[in-house]
């Protein structure tokens, strides 16, 4: 039998809606031998889900997910096997933490000139030890009363191009990748059917360690063509479920979208060769 890891997955220290023991307690279930925490720019769930993890016979592997900017477009990273102690990575996310929340006060101060009377401490009641994202001002708005459901206040209000969106601030893919290698780890381009061809090419030759092939949008044809070019590049491969816990489709995910081992081992022969 295939031992599943899935090395995509987000906590209620991002934009999750399960804390680092349920999810451990749902991968269980699931009969997943492996998960990455990847919460976005935050890494405070980690070790919870290590004493987790390894009580159920889990192995907890440190990630991260950086949102990145190039060409105006953006760009998501993933740092696997991470040192969650290193100094500079630390800076790093407790400074983009800050941003996320004068952000969100931002966002807050357009909702209310449009007549949605919402405040930044409604938005941190729902956000609680979490870096503060787009995901807690919706279920602030739906408990508030003023939209009927979470994915109103995206498609009306703070998505994309909604009137009270703000842009992120972001690194470059350059910077981050040179932050998750600094800090002993591998980084990923996460579901990159969302990047142009252009850039994907750049990112390669920039040094990345692998491509995200398994995620729950990418076509099969798609799988063919990332597990094509990382073949092709001789890069490694990753995947998993992006599970964030908001709907039913998303625990459907969890358990379907994996890896097999034999791409982690992979991943530890390369970090060898890295100290090396």
């Amino acid at each position: 039998m295939v031992n599943k890891v899935d090395l995509h997955t987000h906590t209620i220290y991002s934009d999750g809606n399960l804390t680092p023991k349920e999810l451990l307690n749902l991968a269980n279930e699931k009969e997943i031998k492996g998960i990455s925490i990847t919460d976005h720019d935050n890494i405070l769930g980690i070790k919870e889900a290590q004493f987790y993890g390894d009580k159920l016979g889990i192995e907890v592997i440190p990630g991260v997910e950086i949102s990145t900017d190039i060409e105006d477009f953006e760009v998501h990273l993933l740092g696997l096997f991470i040192d969650i102690n290193n100094i500079e990575l630390n800076k790093y996310l407790n400074f983009f933490r800050e941003e996320r929340y004068y952000r969100a006060k931002r966002i807050i101060k357009k909702l209310r000139n449009i007549g949605l009377p919402i405040a930044i401490e409604d938005v941190e009641l729902k956000a609680k030890n979490s870096a503060i994202g787009r995901p807690h001002i919706a279920k602030a708005m739906v408990e508030q009363g003023l939209i009927q459901n979470y994915y109103e206040a995206f498609e009306k209000y703070i998505g994309d191009n909604g009137p009270a969106y703000e842009k992120k601030i972001h690194i470059s893919p350059i910077s981050a990748l040179k932050l998750i290698n600094d800090a002993n780890g591998l980084c990923f381009i996460a579901h990159p059917n969302y990047i142009k061809e252009n850039i994907l090419i750049f990112l390669i030759k920039s040094g990345i360690d692998g491509i995200e092939v398994v995620h729950p949008s990418h076509k099969k044809f798609q799988v063919r063509f990332y597990r094509e070019l990382v073949n092709h590049y001789c890069l490694l491969e990753t995947g998993g479920s992006d599970f964030h816990g908001q709907t039913k489709n998303d625990e459907d995910n969890f358990g379907k979208y994996y890896i097999s081992y034999q791409k982690v081992s992979a991943m530890k022969k390369m970090l060898i060769k890295h100290k090396i």
